[in-house]
């Protein structure tokens, strides 16, 4: 049993789509999240600088004490993880293999299109994950940078968005796929946009579900999970840059006032 939060960090504010998860899943638990915003995004950087900013986020919620690390960056994830976790002794969870579990679960037709950064799509970090799961799905990678900025202003539901939407999708849309994993912790915020732009027969997978359920699990399975059922939980929200921007964009996205945020 441990009374200690559970640190979450990314490149920004779509990490936020797992924090929602883990607020639903664990409401007892306390949560201490950091957001790069001064270098969101990551999906552009290189695999060095990637790594050096995982490490560099680890430690700055390792400050906090927390009892482990959920990294809610698909980019970090591809490239950082075993890095981390031998560098670091508490437990480390990425968000790449929950959500390729889910997608070969779901997939009907064994087809499997995938959605991310650059940094994501050039390490092939989802092939290989769906691979070892089931060697004879076909999957599909496409690159969508542009996602993240316009995630990041907001533009949930601008007509923009959709049309580069449809633009980066139509590729996957042509290999008829029936499952869209959404490869970045920022994309779930573009959801209504990207099924509008994939058609309704196609199941998006937001990993956030998954890597609730599985940090629910890992901490169970550590006894680290907080006895005091039915307590008000705390949450803390560090950010590098612009308090203001990231705290309307997140009241908007958890659907609570935000009390505790510092920039450090």
């Amino acid at each position: 049993m441990s009374k200690k939060a559970i640190g979450v960090f990314d490149s920004g504010l779509g990490g936020l789509t797992v924090v929602k998860e883990l607020m639903r899943f664990l409401p007892q638990e306390d949560i201490i999240y950091y957001g790069d915003t001064a270098r969101v995004p990551y999906g552009t950087k290189s695999k060095e600088a990637i790594i050096r900013f995982s490490c560099e986020n680890t430690d700055v919620l390792l400050k906090h004490n927390v009892k482990m690390i959920v990294v809610a960056c698909n980019s970090c994830s591809s490239y950082a993880l075993p890095i981390l976790r031998k560098k670091y002794k508490v437990p480390i969870l990425g968000v790449i293999r929950p959500g390729a579990r889910k997608a070969v679960q779901t997939t009907r037709n064994r087809r499997i299109g995938v959605i991310a950064t650059s940094a994501t799509v050039n390490s092939n970090a989802y092939i290989k994950n769906i691979k070892i799961l089931n060697q004879s799905l076909r999957v599909w990678q496409q690159p969508c940078p542009l996602f993240v900025p316009l995630a990041e202003e907001g533009w949930f539901d601008k007509s923009a968005s959709f049309n580069i939407a449809r633009e980066y999708l139509a590729p996957l849309k042509k290999m008829n796929i029936d499952t869209l994993i959404l490869g970045c912790t920022h994309y779930p915020l573009l959801k209504s946009i990207l099924q509008k732009a994939i058609g309704g027969k196609v199941t998006l997978i937001d990993s956030a579900r998954e890597v609730a359920c599985e940090v629910k699990n890992l901490l169970g399975k550590k006894n680290l999970l907080n006895p005091r059922a039915g307590r008000k939980a705390n949450y803390t929200f560090l950010i590098s840059d612009r308090p203001q921007a990231f705290k309307k964009l997140a009241r908007n996205f958890l659907g609570r006032e935000l009390e505790h945020i510092k920039k450090v």
